[in-house]
């Protein structure tokens, strides 16, 4: 599968086969394509903690799905929480001198080095914002940390859908904002 193809078939799945597993070497190669992201000064100022151990999956599913949100989250074999831990002091100086949250950036790279692998082996991930951190944070055991997202992997149970997306003429200029 070349990139382009890769980047058809990434999509957010919110429907899983929940009857499949996912084999932890799978996993492994998808933290492995996150762990090799870039970041600011090489900071890499992200843990990820894979859970596939069913109870407590099952109780992230449930931190994942309130106020009628990601309900989905229950079908996925996988449920990873991304931790973000501290820059280096380079990236924390050019963080605050630049007025830019490099963590966040950095994280949202890695994220998307995980996403990309697990299309590419046939797996589905849906990156969830919205999930109640405070309860993510007490059942993993997190303390001074924050958790911006979580991400649901597993055998999707669609098809890849059509994309839908602005025109390049929407969403690019060249040599000055238009």
């Amino acid at each position: 599968m070349d990139f382009y193809d890769l980047i058809q078939k990434r999509q957010s799945d919110r429907r899983y086969d929940a009857s499949r597993q996912v084999d932890r070497d799978l996993v492994m190669k998808c933290l492995e394509a996150a762990r090799l992201a870039p970041s600011a000064c090489n900071s890499q100022p992200w843990k990820f903690v894979a859970v596939d151990q069913p109870d407590l999956k099952g109780q992230m599913a449930e931190a994942a799905a309130g106020m009628g949100m990601n309900r989905f989250a229950t079908e996925a074999p996988v449920i990873v929480a991304v931790v973000l831990e501290k820059m280096n002091l380079t990236a924390r100086i050019g963080s605050v001198i630049k007025d830019k949250e490099y963590s966040l950036l950095d994280v949202g790279i890695a994220v998307e080095h995980f996403c990309l692998q697990a299309a590419e082996l046939g797996l589905g991930t849906c990156i969830l914002g919205w999930f109640d951190e405070k309860k993510v944070k007490k059942l993993l055991g997190v303390d001074r940390r924050r958790i911006p997202l979580l991400i649901t992997l597993g055998y999707p149970a669609g098809a890849t859908r059509p994309k839908s997306r602005k025109t390049l003429e929407e969403m690019s200029s060249w040599n000055k904002y238009e």
